[in-house]
């Protein structure tokens, strides 16, 4: 295994990193293009390593196509398959310290958050997956008589080898998430990181190694890896998370091979204040929504809707939360804002905030930023725009919101819905039966009421350009599984 030990690296705390790619039961270098990590806090190298070549791909999809063809993975009993995933989560566990290292170091999540939502949700899935995977799934549909007797069943079958593509923002949580379920149904496969943050994910290899070989490959590389993965005829099935625009283009190559999809994309959720909330308990969960993670979240709720009689108070108590907002160094416990992936995406960002504010838009609230080398940009809460805006429809994936009022319930739930995206909303309120009366009207995946927690047992997804199919749970199995009927005649 090519390693750096940690004394090689930027930072003391750094886990020894495995620059090697897993093709079957082997650990290669890369054979590819090299790639360089910084870490986004110091802006400093973490490492640079080889990637795949397209051989590698192809030899990784070939061990997957053997491992499913002729290995042990897929004839396991439910009940078999389901120990052995315990028994990789036990090995996730283990290394939770490790991969929460390596999340602060590579992405700038701030430790806390690493600790939770990175690592520990992580974990939390795969178990999930894990007790899921010992339930048979099999449908009895019981005699029919046209035109002789028969008996039928509907049996889950794992869809083939799978291609897990993810992003770099939760990079541990989406590939147990992915791969997770694709192990659980039955499935074999490639998983391909970002090249924004592929080191933690590497790391798993080491958890991976309970499989039988070729069960699970991690290859990295860039747009031509992903195209080989989306195109090539070993592969039976694609999930990505990531941009709408990459993902119609995933779309179009899968296409070709009639590939099953699933597709986690972007999004403007909002989230929907109504007019008896308790802003005094509320406002800090509501901001937190679109500032978690520095932006850099699925379902980001960033667009907040409020009433029309109830903004100024909303936006004096949201301008005093985001000033007084700690950023900086996410080894900090006391750290809620980190840095950006990278500077041309900071850059990125802090350009549509401009193009806003020359626009007309105004300023609320707007956080401070680090005495750091890092690719920091300051929180902003926007106000001064209307729902078509770009600033409110354009999925910017930094710490960027904007305060939209409404007149009546129906105006909130026309513009809630009134964007292209539907993955994630929140609604709050003191009156449940209110609150639920309006979930049921917006048009988004997920609704949470007056907050809780990420349950790993629940579906995760978009409707209209935020995706297609759901994660998590029973949900995100059967994407990774056909249902095959199987009849029979009775004499």
């Amino acid at each position: 295994m090519t390693s750096l030990p940690s004394s090689a690296g930027v930072d003391e705390r750094a886990p020894a990193w495995n620059l090697d790619l897993l093709v079957g039961d082997k650990s290669v270098a890369g054979n590819g293009p090299e790639l360089t990590i910084p870490d986004p806090t110091t802006t400093k190298t973490l490492t640079t390593f080889a990637t795949a070549d397209l051989s590698q791909v192809d030899a990784a999809i070939d061990a997957a196509r053997r491992a499913f063809d002729e290995g042990p993975w897929p004839r396991m009993s439910p009940r078999e398959r389901s120990l052995a995933l315990h028994r990789v989560a036990d090995k996730l566990e283990t290394l939770q310290a490790t991969l929460s290292a390596g999340v602060i170091l590579e992405v700038g999540t701030p430790v806390a958050l690493a600790d939770t939502l990175q690592t520990d949700l992580a974990v939390q899935t795969l178990r999930e997956y894990a007790d899921r995977a010992a339930e048979d799934g099999t449908v009895h549909l019981g005699p029919h008589f046209v035109p002789t007797t028969s008996v039928s069943l509907v049996a889950r079958r794992p869809v083939g080898v799978a291609a897990v593509i993810t992003a770099y923002n939760f990079p541990i949580l989406l590939a147990m998430r992915g791969m997770g379920a694709a192990l659980a149904a039955g499935c074999t496969g490639v998983l391909l990181p970002s090249p924004r943050a592929p080191l933690t994910t590497l790391l798993l290899a080491e958890v991976f190694s309970e499989l039988p070989p070729g069960v699970v490959n991690i290859v990295v590389g860039g747009p031509d890896v992903g195209q080989r993965l989306t195109t090539h005829p070993g592969v039976d099935k694609v999930a990505f998370t990531g941009s709408m625009a990459v993902g119609a283009h995933i779309m179009r190559q899968a296409a070709e091979t009639a590939k099953s999809i699933s597709l986690e994309l972007g999004d403007k959720s909002p989230a929907v204040v109504l007019p008896d909330a308790d802003l005094e308990s509320q406002v800090p969960s509501i901001l937190m929504g679109y500032l978690a993670n520095s932006g850099q979240s699925c379902g980001a709720t960033t667009r907040i809707l409020v009433p029309r009689s109830r903004w100024d108070e909303f936006a004096e108590r949201a301008r005093r939360f985001i000033e007084a907002l700690p950023a900086g160094d996410p080894w900090a416990p006391s750290t809620a804002i980190g840095p950006l992936i990278r500077p041309e995406h900071r850059d990125h960002v802090q350009a549509r905030v401009d193009a806003a504010l020359e626009s007309g838009a105004t300023v609320i609230g707007k956080g401070s930023v680090p005495d750091l080398d890092g690719w920091f940009m300051p929180a902003y809460l926007l106000g001064g725009v209307d729902n078509q805006a770009p600033v409110s429809r354009q999925e910017l994936f930094g710490p960027v919101g904007v305060l939209l009022p409404y007149d009546d319930i129906a105006d909130a739930v026309t513009t809630a819905n009134d964007t292209p995206y539907g993955l994630h909303a929140k609604v709050f309120t003191t009156d449940l039966e209110a609150g639920l009366k309006v979930a049921a009207q917006l048009r988004v995946g997920s609704v949470q009421v007056n907050g809780g927690g990420f349950r790993p047992d629940a579906p995760f997804g978009g409707m209209k350009q935020s995706g297609v199919g759901r994660e998590y749970g029973v949900w995100g199995i059967e994407e990774f599984s056909e249902a095959q009927h199987v009849q029979w005649a009775m004499a």
